[in-house]
């Protein structure tokens, strides 16, 4: 089966790519990159595809040589190229997927730019799309016409903070209302793994033109270790906010674990705030916007590269991925 595979990762993500093809035991197949003086760009794979079960690796984020709409038409060229050659079935491994935030109308005439990004994938032949962590699993679920699949990180970081678990109670917080069915699940995977009953806690948020607003928290946290969990950190804004909260109401130590560390603006500076004790992410996103700040001494970026390659290896094999 393993002969049947070709596993691409475009430059930024290369060392991802790597790591998965590693776990696989095959090598990550090479391809032709270009980008001319005017910005257009050409991918090429240099080997056959015809007849293969085709993977490409490519996070959708902003670094400092690609714009995310870069990245989009750098995927989609290939995804285009490799199902013209041939291959059997091309899957796009997206680990951090762009535009996931608007994926709803919220004032009149609003795009729906979840929808948008699945129609160019699909257009170009794209037979299954697998992201990591979504912003919203429903609409992304519904956006896209072809297969799509879905892996959580939870289980990542619940290894993680069971082997540096703290003496006294812990609390398990979503900085807004919007993301506690995602804290939910993770105080239930975290219960299993201590044994002991946590609460779940969260705080009032408003957002309105940009600006964050709301400082009220529902749930008690005095004496506890709390762990903000959250899907994404952008500017850091929401998070220092729920941190700051918790220290005020009596919290014993803050972590935060989020799936996709972006760390837009002036994040660097919000979260190197003490009340912060440990900041966990994965490298979907590699953090390359915290290099030489006072953050990175508390960064723990745990590798997804395990989860993908098993989920390359069901899916090559004809099986299903579980559902958490």
């Amino acid at each position: 089966m393993k002969n049947d595979i070709k596993l691409f990762a475009l430059k930024p993500d290369e060392d991802l790519g790597g790591k998965v093809a590693e776990q696989l035991g095959i090598a990550l197949a090479e391809l032709e990159e270009r980008s001319f003086e005017d910005g257009e760009h050409k991918l090429r794979a240099l080997e056959g595809v015809n007849g293969k079960d085709v993977y490409v690796i490519h996070s959708l984020y902003g670094d400092l040589n690609h714009s995310v709409n870069d990245k989009v038409v750098r995927l989609i060229f290939l995804l285009g190229s490799l199902k013209d050659a041939g291959a059997k079935r091309v899957t796009a491994i997206i680990p951090y997927l762009a535009y996931a935030r608007k994926d709803r109308k919220t004032k009149s005439r609003d795009p729906l730019n979840t929808h948008y990004l699945a129609r160019m994938l699909e257009s170009v032949g794209t037979d299954r799309v697998l992201t990591v962590d979504v912003h919203n699993l429903q609409a992304y679920q519904n956006a896209f016409r072809c297969k799509n699949e879905h892996l959580e990180a939870q289980r990542l970081f619940a290894v993680y903070l069971e082997t540096k678990q703290q003496r006294g109670p812990v609390a398990i917080m979503s900085p807004d209302a919007g993301g506690v069915k995602r804290a939910s699940a993770f105080r239930g995977l975290m219960q299993e793994k201590t044994g002991q009953k946590i609460p779940l806690i969260f705080m009032e948020k408003e957002r309105s033109r940009g600006e964050v607003s709301g400082e009220a928290l529902v749930g008690e946290v005095a004496g506890r270790n709390v762990i903000i969990f959250d899907d994404m950190i952008s500017t850091g804004t929401t998070l220092s906010r729920a941190a700051a909260a918790c220290k005020k109401a009596g919290a014993k130590s803050v972590k935060a674990v989020a799936t996709h560390g972006l760390f837009v603006n002036t994040a660097g500076e919000l979260l190197s705030a003490p009340e912060i004790e440990e900041l966990i992410i994965c490298n979907t996103i590699p953090p390359f916007r915290l290099q030489n700040t006072e953050v990175s001494r508390k960064l723990k970026v745990l590798d997804i590269s395990p989860l993908l390659a098993d989920a390359i290896q069901t899916l090559s094999e004809g099986g299903e991925l579980e559902m958490m």
